[in-house]
Order: structure tokens, then sequence, then C-alpha cells
């Protein structure tokens, strides 16, 4: 009988270390984020570590390019760990609603890593149901030291966060990028607006094509190239700008989209006398061929903007390349969710056309 009890003790003291070796295995040490400087954000003053725009903006932009620079569209940590889990703790500043053509991707979390080439690949993906969550947003990772990518939401904003991995594991923030940043000034379509998830956005694509940050200065249905939303722009000392609102500028007048695009081209070359400039006009409506009012809109903008083309041309107005609309999401009308912003297909068309353009601006940059 005192062998068998002493049997069950043995036991029962085995099973409780297992238990505490599993509980310290499965142990997560989380690391907070939320003071880590993100890339893609071009100002330290924020109103908010994850917003896109100074404080001070507040006061001169109109307030619906104000409450849309409060999203966290394009930004990004890049982080080194050796886990083979990886978890996100987050809190949003507002509910996570599904927001039309971008139910998935407006509140989400995106993760990238690179493979032992160097390349960044997809990782994982989170769609938070809560304005509070936990999630496991990578598991059963092949065991090793490398860096990862996490995008943060383009319609929502990051009011906290942190990063889960199990207490046995490194992880650290990486070095901050020192190149120059491509500054891209647009629209919903750079801010995001039906890309399935935050990294396949035109912005994000680009940055990982190009090895280089991209500050997304995309607003969602108000980049008009006002003076005062241009002036920030100038503020940045970027190695290429993109200026990309002609879908939004065709709701103004000719007149209009001829005084904001010559003004706004002309700011930026007065404080940037040698950065290279890439304006676009906007891209096709894909139901254009059957609707002649979407035909005549295009048509009216891309002339419009064409004048201010022309004129800066004539002054030998340098450093500037225009990209025409025609067939900037392919030649067919497939790759639209609604005729005017792109798919995942559109946005990687949209990026092939773009990347050649801005290999040669980079290579002129300083």
């Amino acid at each position: 009988m005192k062998m068998i009890k002493t049997s069950l003790l043995a036991l029962c003291l085995a099973c409780l270390a297992l238990a505490a070796t599993a509980a310290e295995k499965n142990a997560v040490a989380w690391h907070d984020a939320s003071n880590w400087k993100p890339v893609g954000r071009a100002w330290d003053d924020t109103p908010a570590p994850f917003s896109r725009l100074p404080a001070r903006a507040q006061k001169s932009v109109p307030k619906s390019v104000w409450l849309r620079s409060l999203k966290s569209a394009g930004l990004y940590f890049d982080f080194k760990t050796d886990a083979t889990v990886i978890q996100t703790r987050i809190e949003l500043t507002d509910p996570v609603i599904p927001k039309k053509h971008s139910a998935a991707s407006a509140s989400g979390l995106d993760l990238y890593a690179r493979d032992p080439s160097g390349t960044w690949r997809w990782a994982g993906v989170v769609f938070p149901s809560d304005q509070k969550s936990t999630d496991t947003i990578l598991s059963g990772a092949i065991p090793g030291l490398r860096e990862y990518r996490l995008y943060l939401p383009p319609f929502n904003t990051i009011k906290t966060i942190e990063i889960g991995v199990p207490t046995s594991c490194r992880l650290e923030q990486s070095p901050l990028p020192t190149a120059k940043p491509i500054v891209y000034y647009g629209t919903s379509i750079i801010h995001g607006y039906a890309a399935s998830r935050p990294g396949m956005s035109v912005t994000a694509l680009l940055g990982r094509k190009l090895n280089r940050p991209v500050i997304n200065l995309g607003f969602s249905g108000v980049g008009k190239m006002e003076p005062a939303v241009v002036d920030l722009v100038a503020e940045i000392d970027a190695a290429v700008f993109v200026i990309d609102c002609l879908p939004n500028m065709s709701s103004l007048t000719p007149p209009e989209i001829i005084e904001r695009a010559e003004n706004g081209l002309r700011v930026l070359r007065a404080r940037h006398p040698k950065t290279p400039i890439i304006l676009l006009e906007d891209r096709t409506y894909a139901n254009s061929w059957i609707k002649p009012s979407q035909l005549r809109k295009n048509s009216e903008a891309r002339a419009a903007l064409r004048v201010v083309r022309d004129k800066l041309a004539r002054e030998n107005f340098p450093g500037l390349t225009y990209l025409q609309g025609e067939g900037l999401f392919g030649d067919d009308d497939d790759a639209t969710v609604d005729g005017s912003h792109p798919t995942d297909l559109g946005i990687a068309r949209f990026v092939e056309r773009l990347l050649p353009l801005l290999r040669s601006a980079l290579a002129k940059s300083n």
C-alpha cells in the first residue's frame, strides 16, 4: 500500500511538473508597440501615434481631410523575432464596422516576412471583430530569426497595440529606414479602398517592390490638391512625389482643376527644385464604354490636367513625368469592384505601370 501511495505521489508530481513546463512553454510575453514610431509616418507631431498629419494641420486642412488623416493607412512596423507563434492585442479607436468593398481589410492587421532570399512574402492576417481584440496572426512558423512587417488598418486607428511571442523568444523593432521616402498624395484608391488586405494597397506593394518607405497620403473621396494640403506635402523631404488626385478633382470645374494643379506643382517645385514629380491622370471608369457620362467625366478632367502639363512643358518645368490614365488597371473591364476602385488585380496592374517610372525617378533623385 505504501509503495502504491508513493507511486501515486510521484505520478502527481510528474504531472504537475509537466503542466508547469507546458504553462511556461505557452506563456506569452507582450511587447507594447504603442510607442514605436511606425514606418510611413512623415511627422512626429501627430495627434496620435498612428495618424498621418501633424496636429497643427487640423486648423488648416478641410475637416474631411483631417478626419481621414486620423486613419493609419500605409503605416507599418518592421520587427525581428525567432517566435514560431505571433499574436496581436489591439484596441481600435473606432468600431469595427464593415466598409463597403473593404469589409475585411478596413480594420485588419496584415503580416509579411522576409524569406531566406530577402523577399517580402505574406505570412498572416487578422480581421478584428471588436474594438478590443486578441488574435493569433501566425502559428506553426519555421523556427528561426527573421524580419516581419506588420501593416496597420487603413480605415481605422490603432489606440494601443501589443505583439505577443513566447517568453523564451526574442522580439525587437527593426531600425527605421534612412532612405528618403516616396510621397504619394492621392484618393481612396491610394488610401486602400477595396484592397483585400492592408498589405495589398498600392503604397504597400510599391514599398515592398522598391524596398523603400512610401508615405501614404491617400484621403478617401477628398484628395483634391487644396493649397493647405499641398503645403503639408511640400514639407516632406521626399525622394519622389507622386500626385494622383484627379479621380477626386474631377468633381471640380475645369478652371478649378487647372488652378489647383498648377499652383500645387509650382509649390512643390519651389520648395524641392530637384525632386522628381510624377503626375497622374485619373483611371478610366470600367463602364465608361457604355456610359457616356462617365467617359465625359474622364475626358473633361484629363483635358484640364493636360492644360497644366502643356503649359509647364512650354516653360521647361524640370523633373515632371506625366502618366496618362488609359489602361492604368489593364485593358479589360474586370479589375474594379465598382467601375472606379481597383481590386487586387487592378492594384497589381496599376503598380506594374508605376514601377518603371518610379525606378527611373529614384535613379535621378538625390
